[in-house]
């Protein structure tokens, strides 16, 4: 089964919490509330260097995905 590039992911210990989690690599989960972000892949710091210019579009693609999810429960 193939899954989502992004899922909503909710929890009660964090009512005020807004979670994204992204699926592929390199799979994070981001909460938009304070754009805390828990990697889920170990990193070399070669990768570092590579992720930290992929990862900014990641992000703003979690916050679009978001808003389309958000628009679509309104609908």
């Amino acid at each position: 089964m193939d899954f989502p590039k992004f899922l909503l992911g909710d929890n009660t210990d964090y009512p005020d919490a807004i979670f994204v989690i992204h699926t592929e690599f390199p799979r994070f989960i981001i909460n938009l509330q304070n754009d805390e972000v828990e990697w889920l892949e170990e990193f070399d710091k070669d990768d570092e260097k590579e992720l930290l210019s992929e990862a900014e579009n990641l992000f703003i693609e979690a916050n679009n995905f978001y808003d389309r999810e958000i628009e679509r429960y309104g609908e």
